[in-house]
């Protein structure tokens, strides 16, 4: 194996970077491999589940994060290595390398289970997620290859290799919005799964909208849906006022509480309200609820669990956000193992589109020209802007025909105003893609 019949192999398998851990004495099977003092490995390695393990006799308290691997053999072929899985440590915190040898059919054994520095471990993510790897004696021809490489980055604890030289994914989604930008007003529609186009006349279209005009289908996944890049839109009432507007992160339902035990209909039954506007036979469960703060209306308050606001930092592998009523019984919560598994992967790129909507004649939106950009990001920087109130909860969750037979609207909302995304960003630009 040589450095150019390694790029080939992972360029044919549809990958775009390579990343390099140049492996210490410490970094074996034994003692896992060391990724990192943060849990920005999340967003480059696609993770399929992450199990939360509390502290034992003689265990750490930890998550445990699994996900596809195999490895590259010297005949190029891929060995699945199906007990390959991140360990994350929240108290530290750090990130290892674990069970990547273990049920692999032709495992690189010799070199992963010794105490050998400088030995290097390349791995890159293909086009289905699998995540493959190729570890290289010190000594080797690979080695003496690298050493030589010119065109190199960093992250992190990592080298990087990148292995597509044209037009850059972030070039190709500027020049996609300028099109769209430049297309003015668009008939409201939406994609199904297949790509068909549809009417959408909900007042949230707009998202809708711009994703069928990207070609992004519904899906179930937390992958970023284009290119790499997480897209949303948020109204504005002017383009060239877009640090006011309110954007929507995330709508993830509640993992545990009495919402998720009992179900919807008793937790709207409990804690919502009768309709402000005097609609009859509905209760509405809504409104800004912040970290801290009881809720005039719900008699709710918002609570992070098992997080450090001090620190910035998870203490607890069972901690969550909670909403918890005045008798302290927790009624909604979404456990950070959750949250944390959507949120590093499918926002370490993201792209905010400003919108304007026209409803008179029929539903329309056009699309603005100064776009904001935000890459890097950890969901402890999420918990941090929520623990002092720029990121809230604002559920627009709603029960119809209580009398007879409930119809029950569900949509969990976690918000922040544009002004503050470049706190959740490690880097956060606005471009002007006319420029």
């Amino acid at each position: 194996m040589n450095l150019k019949n390694l790029k080939s192999l992972f360029i044919n398998n549809g990958c775009n970077k390579i990343y390099i851990k140049k492996l210490a004495p410490n970094d074996n099977s034994k003692n896992q491999v060391y990724f990192g003092g943060s849990f920005d490995i999340l967003n480059i390695l696609p993770i399929s589940e992450i199990k939360t393990e509390e502290a034992g006799d003689w265990k750490k308290e930890r998550f445990k994060a699994s996900m596809n691997f195999s490895w590259i053999g010297e005949n190029g072929n891929l060995y699945p290595a199906p007990n390959t899985q991140l360990i994350l440590y929240p108290k530290y915190p750090e990130v290892r390398f674990s069970g990547f040898l273990l049920r692999c059919e032709r495992p690189p054994s010799e070199l992963m289970t010794q105490r050998l520095a400088d030995r290097l471990l390349f791995f890159s993510v293909a086009k289905d997620g699998t995540v493959l790897g190729y570890v290289a004696h010190p000594d080797s021809e690979l080695a003496a290859e690298f050493r030589n490489e010119e065109s190199v980055s960093e992250h992190g604890v990592f080298k990087v290799i990148e292995l597509s030289f044209t037009t850059t994914n972030r070039i190709k989604l500027l020049d996609e919005l300028l099109r769209i930008h430049e297309l003015g007003w668009i008939k409201s529609k939406r994609l199904d799964r297949d790509g068909n186009i549809l009417a959408c006349e909900a007042p949230n279209c707009g998202g809708y909208t711009l994703e069928a005009e990207l070609g992004i289908t519904p899906n179930g996944y937390s992958e970023p849906d284009f290119l790499g890049w997480e897209v949303k839109q948020f109204g504005v009432t002017n383009f060239t006022k877009i640090n006011s507007a309110v954007i929507t992160l995330m709508t993830p339902e509640p993992t545990d509480g009495i919402y998720k035990l009992e179900g919807a209909e008793s937790f709207i039954r409990k804690y919502g309200y009768a309709d402000k506007t005097g609609r009859e036979d509905r209760m509405n469960f809504g409104g800004i609820h912040k970290t801290g703060i009881r809720h005039q209306s719900t008699n709710l308050e918002l609570q992070l669990i098992g997080f450090d606001i001090e620190s910035g930092k998870i203490r607890s592998t069972n901690g969550r956000i909670a909403l918890v009523d005045i008798d302290g019984n927790e009624t909604a919560s979404w456990s950070f193992a959750s949250m944390l598994l959507h949120w590093n992967r499918k926002h370490n790129q993201a792209c905010y589109v400003p919108s304007l909507s026209e409803t008179e004649y029929e539903r329309q939106y056009k699309y603005g020209n100064n776009i904001i950009l935000g890459t890097g990001t950890d969901f402890q920087l999420f918990l941090s802007q929520m623990a002092i109130g720029n990121i809230y909860y604002d559920p627009g969750i709603k029960m119809e025909n209580i009398s007879t037979k409930p119809l029950i609207k569900k949509r969990s909302q976690f918000r922040i105003k544009s002004q503050h995304l470049p706190l959740l960003y490690k880097l956060n630009e606005i471009v002007d893609i006319t420029k």
